[in-house]
């Protein structure tokens, strides 16, 4: 054996020890899905308090109920259930995995470049935690989480007239959270809460106060309406009802666009499946679907240069973004989780850059020997051209993709039940408030993440691939490992499907520009409904 073979040998193993690890740490945790899911039952509670326009001669009841369905309360009761089950479920593993000593626990595990800190309310730099703060905090984090539906549950019992049901979710909120502990405005809120709907009502001074801190969106409209009518304060009544119209009109418009445009791009996606079907099965050989289907690339390099750029890619991934600027930072005096929103965007996109940078240096130096291409026979590789039918591919492969990814999807979400993990940005997109962050953001996912991941999977490895095994088999694996890259378990059969259809686009096209553009597109749908979601908490 070679001395380099032997280093690639350790190197692999390294390589698979830390894409080990990464799954095996987002085993556990929930998936943004689930939270898609609870922002669009709030936004589907906001619009059923939708009364239209009364000088209106259009009656839009009928319109809204059938958009937010009969009893909308009712069904967001049984979600709310459901998460708060979820969410119990991963905490007690979280703590079952937390009961040996903490000392010894391993640190968590550091930013990806797609991670989000939490933002410190504190505005001086933290001291950094230690290994037990560190394994403590996604308990404390899911901890917090069961609390905030606990309040939400009891709002949604009440409106459904069980208010023993809802008197007794928010006393076991109360008995659980300590004055001294850092849920202890939870608890205030649930006893704010509580003198609301008991009879007779006990008003505490500071209801409103907790109210608006701690509740958001339809949930703090239903009790300060409660609270406004116990202290006879039909002016504030007034203006919180006319502020909540015009919401949810608003949230009306938002699940028009959240639910109209999948559905409408779901039927152009199997419109297009049904074409392609039925074109191959007329024209055989001279279809799209098979245009370019066995025809491989030309490759200079053998197996054991596609060997060194996927090892020394996934190493230099890990030990860049999980040793090198953790421990520059940490020398720094820098700590990412004081970031506010824009900076922490900033931060990711340059985290993302260098990255990128070092996964482009890997692609090159390993290419090097091989570099310049000959012109002609190898013009396909890497063939980024603005002629041709690029576009077309590229804007219908995000059609093909919708439908498959979706029902791949709810297949996966019936096995993963809304654990598994998720990308990281995704939570900040959800939450995000600050305009010029989200921007960043874009850039991040729809621009930056599109253009090097194309270049990497399917500008290098796919073509390389086909010197071994037919053009089908090269999609099947470079789509597999595109979706092993992105270290979440729950995500890596979606995102096998959409690799696939990347390769598949890739393929027939013969041009980087199609599937960039439709990597694009996939990234900024998500992006677009993250923030319309996300909008509707208010």
């Amino acid at each position: 054996m070679k001395l380099k073979q032997l280093i690639l040998g350790v190197l692999t193993i390294i390589a698979i020890a830390f894409i080990g690890l990464s799954l095996a740490q987002s085993w556990s945790q929930p998936q943004v899905q689930s939270r898609l899911e609870l922002y669009q039952t709030n936004l589907l509670l906001h619009a059923s308090e939708w009364q239209g326009d009364a000088n209106s001669d259009v009656d839009l009841k009928d319109a809204r109920d059938k958009l937010i369905g009969d009893e909308p309360v009712k069904a967001a009761l049984k979600q709310y259930q459901e998460a708060r089950q979820s969410v119990a479920g991963t905490l007690a593993k979280l703590e079952t995995r937390s009961q040996p000593t903490l000392e010894d626990r391993p640190l968590a595990r550091t930013l990806k470049p797609e991670t989000q800190p939490k933002v410190a309310p504190a505005t001086e730099t933290p001291a950094p935690k230690t290994q037990a703060q560190q394994s403590q905090e996604p308990i404390l984090q899911m901890t917090r989480l069961i609390h905030e539906l606990d309040l939400r549950l009891g709002v949604l019992q009440a409106q459904q007239e069980q208010t023993d049901a809802a008197l007794a979710t928010w006393n076991q909120l109360i008995d659980t959270t300590q004055p001294s502990s850092q849920f202890s405005s939870l608890g205030k809120t649930a006893t704010a809460l509580v003198g609301l709907w008991s009879t007779p009502s006990s008003l505490l001074p500071d209801a409103e106060l907790q109210i608006k801190q701690e509740l958001d969106g339809w949930f703090r409209y239903q009790a300060l309406t409660r609270l406004y009518k116990l202290q006879q304060r039909q002016t504030s009544l007034s203006e919180l009802q006319t502020t909540e119209q015009d919401l949810a009109q608003q949230a009306a418009l938002k699940l028009l666009l959240i639910a109209g445009i999948p559905v409408f791009g779901f039927l152009i996606g199997i419109g297009i499946l049904v074409y392609l079907v039925v074109q191959w099965l007329v024209k055989g050989k001279q279809a799209l679907l098979v245009q370019n289907g066995a025809l491989s690339w030309p490759t200079l390099w053998n197996g054991e240069t596609i060997w060194q750029v996927l090892v020394l890619f996934f190493v230099g991934q890990f030990f860049v973004g999980q040793i090198a600027l953790p421990l520059g930072l940490q020398l720094l005096g820098i700590n990412p989780a004081s970031f506010d929103s824009r900076t922490q965007a900033i931060y990711i996109l340059a985290v993302y850059a260098l990255l990128v940078t070092v996964g482009l240096l890997v692609l090159y130096s390993s290419l090097k020997p091989f570099l310049p291409l000959p012109d002609e026979e190898y013009e396909d590789w890497f063939r980024i051209k603005g002629g041709g039918n690029w576009f077309w591919w590229g804007l219908g492969g995000y059609f093909m993709a919708l439908p498959l990814v979706i029902l791949v999807s709810l297949i996966n979400q019936q096995f993963w039940q809304g654990q598994g993990g998720s990308n990281p940005i995704l939570p900040i997109v959800l939450e995000g408030r600050d305009n010029v962050a989200l921007v960043i953001f874009f850039l991040t996912a729809s621009v930056a993440a599109p253009l090097f991941e194309e270049v990497m999977f399917r500008g290098f490895l796919l073509p390389s691939l086909t010197r071994y095994v037919p053009v089908w088999g090269a999609i099947t694996i470079s789509a597999f490992l595109f979706a092993l890259a992105h270290l979440s378990l729950s995500e890596i059969l979606p995102l096998m499907v959409l690799g696939m259809v990347l390769g598949f686009v890739y393929t027939r096209s013969r041009n980087l520009l199609a599937p960039m553009l439709m990597h694009s597109l996939w990234n900024s749908g998500t992006l677009l409904s993250l923030f319309i979601l996300g909008s509707g908490s208010t």
